[in-house]
């Protein structure tokens, strides 16, 4: 005993385009509502759902005139929507191949000029030298950084700050470093 599998959502949109193809008719709601559940096996309480994702989704048109509205969908402009639609994925295709084209063209340009060679790879290890040697010489720059005079008088400034603060408001050293972010291994310099 199985019990019988409603249709999908799709199942449903499909099957109701077919309704429009094959009547090549306009039809209201209530129209949809009788013929769908007979011909096609939709249910009568999702004919109205469906028929409106398919509206939303510009494959159904819907005009309101006086109070009611009429729905209606013609073999001529779905096929009309799938050509633009080829058209426009065709010249996307199209750019993608020239831009692919034109990157292929740029690597070979760039290629051009760097083969391995034995000066290449000296002229590599140098420079790989220079960095290295680069690196060490800003450590050793920043080893000296606190004898800088700006750095130096950045420090005294910050120091002079502290000592107004705490006769001026009464402040403790260690509220002063936290709320100011100042290290705890802040050191004064002479």
């Amino acid at each position: 005993m199985s019990k019988k599998k409603g249709l999908s959502a799709e199942e449903k949109r499909t099957r109701m385009m077919e309704i429009f193809y094959e009547t090549k008719d306009v039809f209201q709601l209530k129209d949809m509502e009788k013929i769908a559940p007979k011909e096609k096996g939709i249910t009568a309480m999702s004919v109205k759902e469906v028929l409106q994702s398919l509206v939303d989704d510009g494959m159904v048109d819907c005009e309101r005139i006086g109070t009611s509205n009429y729905y209606w969908a013609f073999p001529s402009k779905a096929l009309h929507a799938r050509k633009r639609k080829l058209e426009v994925l065709d010249s996307q295709l199209s750019e993608g191949n020239q831009k692919y084209a034109n990157l292929q063209k740029s690597i070979e340009k760039a290629k051009v000029g760097r083969h391995e060679t034995e000066e290449r790879t000296m002229l590599a290890k140098e420079l790989s030298s220079l960095r290295d040697q680069r690196e060490q010489l800003k450590a050793e720059v920043e080893k000296y950084r606190e004898c800088d005079p700006q750095v130096v008088e950045e420090i005294h400034n910050i120091f002079a700050i502290k000592s107004w603060a705490k006769r001026k408001f009464g402040f403790e050293e260690n509220k002063i470093d936290k709320n100011f972010g100042i290290p705890e291994d802040f050191d004064y310099i002479d």
